[in-house]
């Protein structure tokens, strides 16, 4: 006999046996204030405290007695599915327009010259994936979930009290240490199959980057022309070619050097001024320069009027 309450705060009290515990589930019917389409009305459980390893699967077992379990949707899951079905509401899909029909016989030339000018496109090369990492979703303590049957008896059913916990059904999904070392093995995937990955990864990346190029808008040695029909004067290239061809102008490096040569000077990797007694030495150095130049000058003034050379005016 059990010894929980059967109900609190208008939640039905659904105990869980587990082998060495007992887990509490709380449910009550799912109550909206406007018509909600992801949580039909009279069909949907609204269930908390859901064990933080349970799966998809292990619920609607553990609700089988009560009827057939239509889905699951964790608290997680609730947001996306409802902006989803909002999505769905708010799109208008416009009618088409009424196009004149052309006449065949001059629809059929038209065609075939179209089919000959334009070349068959070879298919993308599809890309090998990693095996997928087959362990259950671990959720945070005391979550939510909507539990949605197909009829609103089974609803009814799964609100009844019951006598003694029920157990919780287990699946093939592995629990506890075995669902890490699981995902250790399964996030660590042999290097044969990571290396056939990321060949077929690259093999696609350099398809879509070739077919990118090829859809281009301007192509080398085809003029840019604007809307007007006037040919698009751009900087581009060192010697001053265009993107697309036509007019070019001298790019700004040819310009001042003359030549595609020119080198940037390499700056000091330390600046010699960063620090304050490296500006006070600098400043003292120039002094000195000054004065050693000033005393050299004199000795030569001095030099000068020995050899009477000197004439001043």
């Amino acid at each position: 006999m059990s010894t929980h309450p059967k109900v609190v705060s208008g939640f039905t009290v659904i105990p869980v046996a587990y082998a060495h515990s007992t887990h509490i589930l709380y449910a009550r019917t799912h109550l909206s204030k406007s018509q909600d389409l992801v949580y039909p009305e009279g069909r949907t459980l609204f269930l908390v405290n859901v064990p933080v390893d349970a799966a998809d699967r292990e619920v609607s077992l553990f609700f089988k007695s009560c009827g057939t379990v239509e889905r699951v949707v964790y608290n997680r899951d609730s947001s996306r599915e409802t902006e989803a079905e909002a999505d769905v509401d708010t799109v208008t899909f416009p009618s088409p327009s009424p196009s004149p029909s052309p006449s065949p016989l001059s629809e059929e030339p038209q065609s075939r010259s179209k089919r000959q000018r334009q070349p068959k496109e070879s298919a993308s090369p599809s890309i090998v994936p990693l095996p997928p990492v087959p362990i259950r979703t671990l959720r945070k303590t005391g979550s939510i979930a909507h539990v949605i049957f197909l009829d609103a008896s089974s609803l009814e059913k799964a609100l009844v009290p019951p006598t003694k916990p029920r157990p919780w059904p287990s699946s093939e999904e592995p629990r506890g240490l075995a669902h890490y070392a699981a995902l250790y093995d399964a996030q660590r995937p042999p290097l044969d199959v990571v290396k056939a990955h990321a060949d077929t990864w690259m093999e696609r990346f350099e398809f879509d980057l070739a077919k990118t190029k090829q859809k281009s808008a301007y192509r080398k040695g085809e003029a840019i022309v604007d809307e007007d029909g006037f040919t698009l004067v751009t900087r581009g290239g060192a010697y001053g070619q265009t993107l697309g061809g036509g007019v070019g102008v001298a790019s700004k490096a040819f310009e001042k050097t003359g030549g595609t040569g020119s080198k940037k000077r390499k700056e000091p990797k330390e600046k010699e001024t960063f620090y304050a007694f490296q500006k006070a030495e600098k400043q003292r150095k120039a002094l000195l320069d000054l004065r050693k130049n000033f005393e050299a000058d004199k000795a030569r003034v001095e030099k000068l009027k020995e050899s009477r050379r000197f004439k001043p005016y």
